[in-house]
């Protein structure tokens, strides 16, 4: 399309409109505003069925409105053309003078997000002894972890925050090439063994404090080198953490995320609490892109089951 075809434009702005002629529709569009959402989870929240809440979706994604996402047996809706939504949601603001038009829904969006993380924590507070364990599932951890480092060598590990630290594995690995390393996690028994593994390892330079990874308790640009590994996942919004990771880096750092490529063992989300069944390059590149960030896939590494893939993002 382009802007010398009125024809073409008259036929976009219908195509909008139509898709926003129905209110679950603009609903949907403000609920996926704020958290990417299964359309399970929609159903959920606005009451409805999932046949007709998948055809409210496909019709807002042919608009460009929302992306759809398939993860195993799961789709994920999320926020579409970025363009395309700033002034669609400008005109919903002004058109509500003030008020908030899914004031219910958000409701019970409060409530799916607290469910996910409640299974989550429960999850990590049961299984924070075997985290290093579990965290091999692919079968090329060392590998994983040699390419990892590798990259965050380049050109210099600087100061470096890792996010999820678990026990403490990427301290542990990095700490002594760092001016500074700090680790954050959300779970009180995972700091627990990271502090005493790192203290049994002789590492007393490594600073590791709770803090959830969609809010980082640190001013912008404090941070050469990032790293999210085998973390992202876990996140409820994969976005809204790279973003996050984003934040705090310095001119010239790089976020370095280790995590699977996508697949469909559905077993994991029950058994491990995954909230994503890993990740397609371009999704993850376009995490980062919307962050600010220079994407790549830095290195791939196949396992039995399953593929691990680093990506780096140049700020």
């Amino acid at each position: 399309m382009t802007i010398e075809d009125p024809s073409k434009l008259v036929e976009r702005a219908h195509e909008l409109f139509a898709a926003l002629a129905d209110p679950t529709r603009v609903r949907i569009l403000l609920l996926v505003r704020d958290l990417e959402l299964s359309v399970g989870e929609l159903a959920e929240i606005l009451d409805q069925s999932q046949p007709r809440v998948s055809r409210h979706v496909r019709i807002l994604a042919e608009a460009g409105l929302v992306r759809r996402q398939k993860e195993g047996a799961w789709v994920f809706v999320g926020q579409g053309d970025g363009a395309v939504l700033a002034p669609v949601h400008g005109l919903i603001t002004a058109v509500a003078g003030g008020g908030d038009p899914i004031a219910a829904e958000r409701a019970r969006l409060g409530q799916v997000r607290a469910e996910r993380q409640r299974r989550i924590d429960g999850w990590f507070e049961s299984n924070a002894g075997e985290w290093d364990l579990l965290r091999r599932l692919g079968g090329q951890d060392t590998e994983v972890e040699d390419a990892l480092v590798a990259a965050a060598r380049l050109p210099g590990v600087g100061r470096l925050l890792d996010i999820g630290t678990g026990t403490g594995r990427v301290l542990e690995l990095l700490s002594a090439e760092a001016d500074s390393a700090t680790g954050i996690d959300r779970s009180p028994e995972m700091l627990r063994l990271a502090r005493g593994k790192l203290a049994g390892g002789g590492n007393q330079t490594a600073d590791v404090r709770q803090a959830d990874m969609r809010a980082l308790p640190f001013p912008d640009g404090g941070f050469d080198t990032v790293t999210l590994h085998q973390v992202l996942h876990f996140a409820d919004e994969p976005a809204a953490v790279i973003a996050e990771a984003a934040r705090v880096l310095a001119p010239g750092g790089k976020l370095l995320v280790a995590d699977y490529a996508a697949h469909g063992l559905e077993e994991l989300r029950t058994r491990f609490q995954h909230a994503r069944l890993g990740f397609e390059d371009m999704a993850m590149q376009d995490y980062m892109a919307m962050a600010g960030l220079k994407p790549r896939l830095h290195s791939t590494h196949p396992g039995p089951e399953l593929t691990v893939n680093i990506w780096e993002g140049r700020r």
